[in-house]
């Protein structure tokens, strides 16, 4: 049995965690056990535990990569608990943690961030690639963006392998489901209904569907657009949306323990990110549905939706497009459902949760073998 140790910052259930609690749906437990370091009064503890990992909270740890009180901290827990590999999701300190205690290292890079000029050039580009050798046996990129956000930085190509999210495919919701759904917001049946599904954060690009929903509403269109989440982000747009008459168009639905529903409802699913997206795991749940997205053309988004043959891509911050892009799509019923039926044959060639798994799973090996992917 081969013991791995993932570590995670996250206080919350954010893109990282809901990736390890995928790969804890199909992981090989006959051949590898899941133990998950989170920070102590992490919401992440209780679904991980039903998930068959075993749990280890640790004081401090959380939402911040490196701390030098984590680091110690860490190594203590690594040198009791004796994973043969350490599998960190964005934490310097359990890298660092794990190689002091000679661990094997595998990081996941989940996210796409603009590249600073300090680490463009150098000394400080050198000092990025040193500690990315160092500190990582091998750093998978959840999407081509995110190798590429890499590469910019420094991180020798040959050390990144790219391994796409995948999903467990989601079950369509009965009759009785989106019912009470539409009942509990005061949805109406048979009107066009766009969805998006993400944390209410500025970087996600609420703001621009808000100003594409007031758009089409002055053209006269009819439409309902659902609003998935919570965030800091909330309050505002609420407010936002109201003073843009969008209470019969935006219906802000919070967090959703249970997805199936609110996708069902939807005519297209939106994402309008311009700032950390590499794989949008609703994305992923919606085109296991055949639902055709509209989206972004920020980070891994394109990777994901292919522009006139799962969906339909446009410029981030443009919301005249993303209107335009909707309008479209309002408008050509057989096109919307020749996107959706793409959508499904591209997820189920290429973003199963089975996939994901044992791609992971074989870069644990490869890494345990010593094979490090490459150093250039």
């Amino acid at each position: 049995m081969i013991r791995v140790l993932n570590i995670i910052s996250d206080s919350n259930i954010g893109g990282a965690g809901r990736v390890i609690l995928n790969y804890l749906r199909y992981a090989d437990r006959d051949r590898f056990e899941t133990w998950v370091a989170v920070p102590a009064g992490s919401a992440l503890a209780a679904p991980l535990e039903q998930a068959g990992a075993r749990v280890l909270p640790v004081e401090g740890l959380a939402e911040r990569s490196y701390h030098r009180q984590d680091m110690q901290t860490l190594v203590d827990l690594i040198r009791r608990e004796g994973p043969d590999l350490v599998h960190t999701h964005g934490a310097l300190s359990g890298r660092i943690a794990a190689r002091r205690c000679g661990k094997k290292v595998v990081y996941t890079r989940h996210s796409v961030f603009p590249v600073s000029a300090k680490l463009r050039y150098p000394p400080g580009r050198w000092l990025n690639r040193w500690v990315n050798l160092r500190y990582a046996d091998r750093i998978i990129a959840v999407s081509p963006a995110a190798a590429e956000n890499l590469v910019d930085a420094g991180v020798p190509a040959g050390r990144i392998q790219v391994i796409l999210n995948g999903v467990a495919p989601v079950a369509r919701s009965g009759p009785e489901a989106c019912r009470a759904l539409r009942e509990e917001y005061g949805l109406s049946e048979g009107v066009f209904t766009a969805g998006i599904l993400a944390r209410l954060e500025p970087y996600k690009g609420h703001q621009h569907i808000l100003e594409a929903a007031r758009q089409l509403k002055g053209e006269g269109r009819r439409l309902q657009i659902l609003v998935a989440g919570t965030g800091s982000e909330e309050a505002r747009l609420r407010a936002q949306a109201a003073q843009m008459g969008l209470e019969d168009t935006v219906f802000f639905l919070g967090f959703q323990d249970d997805v199936a529903p609110a996708l069902s409802l939807l005519d297209v699913q939106l994402n309008a990110s311009y700032g950390t997206e590499a794989t949008s795991l609703a994305l992923l749940e919606g085109m296991s549905l055949g639902l055709p997205t509209i989206a972004s053309n920020y980070g891994g988004n394109p990777w994901i939706v292919e522009d006139g043959v799962s969906g339909l891509i446009f410029p981030s911050r443009d919301s005249g497009a993303l209107a335009g892009a909707i309008a479209r799509l309002m408008d050509q019923p057989d096109t919307r459902a020749q996107l959706g039926r793409q959508a499904r044959e591209q997820f189920l060639a290429r973003f199963t949760g089975q996939g994901f798994a044992r791609n992971v799973e074989q870069v644990y090996l490869d890494v345990l073998k010593g094979d490090n992917h490459g150093t250039e």
